[in-house]
């Protein structure tokens, strides 16, 4: 799954989806899309992502307690 990163407009593959859709994480393990060379993995907090489509992310998948 790609995210695009806030910041820099980059795209970011997210390496380990589960990581996203934890609301207890507040980060994840991904690496930019750049170039044609592999870039080596980060850690990208959730808030410094979002969709490509400039959407944000659920909060389910950033408040544990998003239910109140």
């Amino acid at each position: 799954m790609y995210l695009k990163h806030r910041s820099s407009g980059d795209l970011v593959e997210v390496l380990d989806v589960t990581e996203l859709v934890d609301p207890c994480k507040d980060s994840l393990t991904g690496r930019f899309h750049r170039g044609e060379e592999l870039q080596e993995p980060e850690c990208f907090t959730k808030a410094e992502l979002l969709f490509p489509s400039g959407e944000n992310l659920p909060r389910c998948w950033l408040d544990p307690d998003y239910k109140r």
